[in-house]
């Protein structure tokens, strides 16, 4: 006969660091420790994010497993439909949970965070291919009978614990499992690690929960940026200019263009920017849209990544203190970074001055000695003088850019995109807008770079090709191809299908 009581069934998703293990353990042994038979496995995923590691908990009464007559034999991994509790550590696990079928409407207490650590093929996609939180946030709410959650990311920096104690203390919140919070707090306690930065954490968890918030709190809107007063006459110059002579829609694209090319470069290179943008802002423009996206997609382009400015960027000061926050250093902690850099023949080529970047790209002795010393690449540890020190004289090497092979080729190619854009904004504004948004495609630095340029010549072949004949949405729709991946299959495929191939 088939016993009517069932084991409770609790299922944890955790990346790797996040304390899934330890916050398995804990609920093992509270049952253990008040008169339950209780058992743990996991599942481990793959690599960092790729997968998360799932912890399966089953418990049972040991006083129903006596009046059975023997032990019970639990369940070594969750069934689809058969949970009653999945704990996520982040949104995404979340969503996970969903589409394996773990979580059901009619039986599953959902608690999850709901901060987001992105997806190798979110970071890796050529557009921008992050999950829409608010829709996935929507999905899983009607997916579960019960959703708890809130940024438990944030809550145990807060508390300055880890994410598994705020995962513990919500669960007891919830009052979904048949223990009081005397019992919760004591299997920590038994723990005898980080206690008291746990209780905290736990205990702020725990009160959210009781408090019947099921939801992130009400979003404020943010407040108008104020306009920005710089106190270098330069710079000021450079800001009256925009709030001048430009239309107020386009001020805040264009002011955060002039910021992010006199931190690239210099006052001038911003000032060749606005040059560029009120040629644009003459061109026919419906609701200024044209204007705005020119100006969002110039800087970009402008700020092009070279290896002065990815040494640039790994050396501020900044990052390394966002590094250190991220790794929770403590006082009396050393951090040391370690970089891993392999630059090909052609970064370093485009590095140098044009003359002599172009010989040595097309030399055949000087060239072999070049990639024999650069192919396995090296190790830079930034944390040290010494390798903090190359890679600023890297970075120093911006003062020379406007010389580089790489700034002359850059800069052809955005005035031949910038004259397309003119001419086209004549006879057809919307399909202007559409091709302003094409510099999508060129992006990032190395391989990254090459596929996107690749595919972005790709299109502008297409667009030629078509001439006038070319709707704004088909532009759109080749260009959101070459973003869907990084071959061009997609690509190749909508040119054909558009006979532009």
């Amino acid at each position: 006969m088939t016993n009517t009581v069932q084991p409770i069934k609790i299922a944890i998703l955790a990346m790797g660091g996040e304390g899934g293990g330890v916050l398995a353990d804990w609920i093992v042994d509270m049952g253990e420790a008040n008169g339950y038979v209780a058992q743990t496995t996991s599942v481990p995923g793959v690599a960092q994010r790729t997968g998360a590691t799932i912890y399966y908990v089953e418990l049972y009464p040991d006083a129903q497993a006596h009046a059975d007559g023997g032990r019970p034999v639990l369940a070594l991994m969750p069934l689809p439909g058969d949970v009653d509790v999945v704990l996520a550590s982040e949104l995404m696990e979340a969503g996970r949970a969903v589409q394996r079928g773990l979580v059901t409407r009619d039986r599953t207490t959902l608690i999850a965070s709901t901060h987001r650590v992105f997806s190798i093929a979110e970071k890796s996609a050529m557009g921008d291919g992050r999950v829409d939180s608010d829709q996935l946030l929507a999905h899983t709410a009607r997916a579960a009978k019960r959703f708890i959650r809130f940024d438990m990311a944030q809550a145990a920096e807060a508390s300055g614990s880890v994410i598994s104690a705020v995962l513990f203390g919500t669960l007891a919140g919830s009052g979904v499992l048949p223990f009081g919070r005397a019992q919760f707090e004591a299997t920590i306690e038994r723990g005898g690690v980080g206690v008291k930065p746990s209780l905290k954490a736990f205990g702020a968890a725990f009160d959210r929960a009781q408090d019947g918030d099921d939801g992130e709190p009400a979003k404020v809107a943010p407040a108008a940026t104020p306009a920005p007063q710089p106190r270098h006459p330069a710079v000021r110059a450079l800001v009256e200019r925009v709030q001048r002579d430009f239309p107020l829609p386009a001020q805040d694209f264009l002011l955060e263009g002039v910021r992010r090319l006199i931190d690239y470069q210099d006052l001038a290179y911003a000032g060749l920017y606005l040059d560029r943008m009120a040629t644009v802002a003459k061109l026919p423009d419906d609701a200024h849209r044209l204007l705005r996206e020119t100006a969002r997609h110039l800087a970009l382009w402008m700020s092009y990544e070279d290896t002065a400015r990815v040494a640039a960027l790994k050396t501020r000061a900044t990052r390394f203190e966002r590094v250190r926050g991220e790794a929770g250093v403590q006082s009396g902690q050393v951090l040391a970074i370690h970089e891993y850099m392999h630059p090909r023949l052609q970064e370093i080529c485009e590095t140098l001055p044009g003359g002599i970047g172009r010989w040595l790209m097309h030399s055949t002795l000087p060239r072999k000695i070049v990639e024999r010393f650069t192919q396995h690449g090296r190790v830079i540890r930034t944390s040290s003088l010494r390798g903090y020190l190359m890679l600023r004289t890297v970075a120093s090497m911006k003062r020379w850019r406007r010389s580089t092979m790489r700034y002359a080729d850059e800069n052809r190619r955005i005035e031949e995109w910038l004259q397309r854009i003119a001419a086209t904004a004549q006879r057809n504004p919307a399909l202007a807008v559409e091709l302003a948004q094409c510099q999508r495609l060129v992006k990032g630095y190395s391989d990254t770079h090459e596929r996107g340029l690749r595919n972005y010549d790709t299109v502008m072949r297409a667009f030629e090709r078509a001439g006038a004949a070319l709707a704004p949405a088909t532009l759109r729709e080749l260009r959101d191809a070459a973003l869907a991946d990084e071959h061009g299959h997609k690509l190749q495929a909508a040119l054909a299908q558009h006979a532009l191939a």
